[in-house]
């Protein structure tokens, strides 16, 4: 259904945004795509959109083109922009309702989908509220009500879940779902990672404007170094516990300011978990956890070199290269 292929993107006088990108997603399929800000993700999708010009590369959307036919390439392409939509003087039920009507239903289908989507999104204390008076999680609902309405083929959703409280994020989750198993390709931008290992059927993981992993949440997961992680919050970020020498790790430890990361086999728990107690009983740690290894593990170890400077300590101990 969306097929980009060697993907480039340059401004003037700058660095590639996309830098050789491909990926594929299928219809009834939702892909996630993660990845730092300025990682290339939105970039990506105007181009998909046909509201950017590749520098080289090709996207295929259905049967389209969207740099030779970018006006049937929005119309087979729905996007939730990560901005929140201009709902100033409409309410969230005129929103849904007009967008639908835009994209081809009738106004008796319109209203109809509208009911469908305000139902099932917990909406109605609001659907009848002027849109300058939405807080911004049902400001997100909404947009994503425009999306949904009367979809494409191609779904894109800009950090869909922003702002939404967690019972209506659950609820969106289920409609991002219910679009795929209608048939539509869904390609969703989010920083959640632990949401994303829950709900989506790929991953695609993007940084510097680069593809650097892609696969099932399971079998990124399986790129994990050690069975479990230890977490330690330091009660400040020099206070923060360097790791003793007998507790051995799978790899190396990770200072991320207050926080500690340390990837453990199991043979080592019972130590580092004794250790923990006693830094807590101590008072030189807020708190612990001694958890499963997960696909956090593995992006933080595919991106996390290109945080922020100072945010990771580096040494020969705090390392996060793959």
């Amino acid at each position: 259904m969306l097929t980009v292929t060697d993907l480039v993107k340059c401004y003037r006088r700058g660095a590639p945004v996309n830098d050789g990108i491909s990926l594929h997603v299928g219809a009834g399929e939702v892909v996630g795509l993660l990845g730092h800000n300025g990682a290339g993700k939105t970039t990506l999708i105007n181009q998909v959109a046909g509201l950017a010009m590749p520098t080289s590369g090709r996207i295929q959307v259905d049967d389209c083109d969207p740099v030779a036919e970018p006006g049937r390439a929005r119309r087979i392409v729905s996007v939730m922009p990560q901005a929140h939509a201009p709902l100033a003087g409409v309410t969230p039920r005129q929103a849904i309702e007009s967008m639908a009507r835009i994209r081809g239903l009738s106004r008796r289908a319109g209203r109809a989908r509208a009911e469908v989507l305000i139902a099932a999104l917990a909406l109605s204390p609001w659907a009848d509220t002027a849109g300058e008076r939405l807080s911004g999680g049902v400001r997100r609902l909404t947009a994503f009500g425009m999306v949904a309405g009367a979809p494409g083929r191609v779904v894109m959703l800009d950090e869909p879940t922003n702002d939404v409280d967690p019972v209506r994020r659950r609820l969106l989750w289920e409609q991002i779902r219910a679009l795929a198993d209608q048939g539509c390709a869904v390609l969703l931008v989010t920083h959640n990672v632990a949401e994303a290992e829950r709900s989506v059927d790929r991953i695609v993981v993007l940084n510097g404007g680069k593809v650097l992993a892609e696969g099932t949440p399971a079998q990124l997961r399986s790129r994990a170094v050690g069975e479990l992680r230890l977490e330690l919050v330091a009660t400040s970020a020099d206070r923060l516990p360097r790791l003793p020498d007998h507790i051995r790790p799978a790899g190396p430890p990770m200072y991320l300011a207050r926080r500690l990361v340390v990837p453990l086999d199991s043979d080592a728990a019972s130590e580092a978990l004794a250790w923990a107690q006693r830094l807590r009983r101590s008072q030189d740690i807020d708190e612990f956890a001694l958890l499963p290894a997960g696909l956090e593990d593995v992006y933080l170890k595919l991106v996390g070199n290109d945080v922020a400077p100072g945010a990771i300590k580096e040494g020969s101990d705090a390392s996060l290269a793959p």
